[in-house]
């Protein structure tokens, strides 16, 4: 996703690890349950904590300095699109668990280009989200965002519409070192716990 999201086509990468960890209510489901016995059923809540929603792990981009967390395994992309004024190789990693998208990606570019490149990522991020992109400027959608080592960060938070229709809530940092740009996101409705810990995470040393 925020690796630049256009249509369903141009969606960052499309995570395809989804562990489902709490299947839905079923009459049948409730007596297997029951069948199991009490040690059983220990050892059913058992292993299921040992696949947590969330499992955090460190992510480090090759070619960057970057350190992130994700909470699942991410799939990897590359695509060239136009960002600063040239065709940009994105660096995409993007993963979903728990009803969220996290995405994570990076590029590389000249000096002189870095304030165009992080405004046109900007725009195109808020217009696949239907979100005018005019606003990526309004002070309404900035939010405080940090990243230790970066040498410019840019948040912003707002609710657009996915490709299917739907509303989507979507948070995002930008930030640079040098000639390397980065993004980091989260797609839908993440709790205080959750995108504090993904944002908290990302560190350039």
């Amino acid at each position: 996703m925020f690796a630049i999201l256009r249509a369903p086509a141009a969606t960052a990468v499309s995570p395809q690890w989804r562990v489902h960890f709490h299947p839905m209510y079923s009459p049948a489901s409730h007596h297997a349950t029951r069948r199991l016995g009490p040690i059983g059923v220990l050892m059913a809540f058992s292993l299921t904590a040992c696949y947590p929603t969330f499992n955090w792990r460190e992510l480090r981009p090759e070619g960057t300095p970057l350190q992130a967390l994700l909470p699942c395994k991410p799939e990897t992309a590359e695509r060239t699109v136009p960002l600063g004024g040239a065709p940009t190789v994105l660096h995409m990693h993007s993963c979903k668990t728990g009803d969220l998208t996290f995405a994570l990606a990076w590029a590389n570019a000249d000096a002189a280009t870095v304030p165009t490149l992080l405004s046109d990522w900007q725009r195109a991020s808020l217009t696949a989200i239907r979100v005018d992109p005019a606003l990526h400027t309004d002070p309404a959608l900035r939010w405080n965002a940090t990243v230790s080592g970066a040498t410019q960060v840019q948040g912003i938070k707002t609710q657009g519409t996915n490709p299917q229709g739907q509303p989507v809530q979507a948070q995002a940092v930008y930030f640079t070192r040098g000639a390397q740009v980065f993004q980091a996101a989260i797609y839908g409705a993440a709790s205080d716990e959750v995108s504090t810990t993904f944002f908290d995470g990302l560190k350039l040393p």
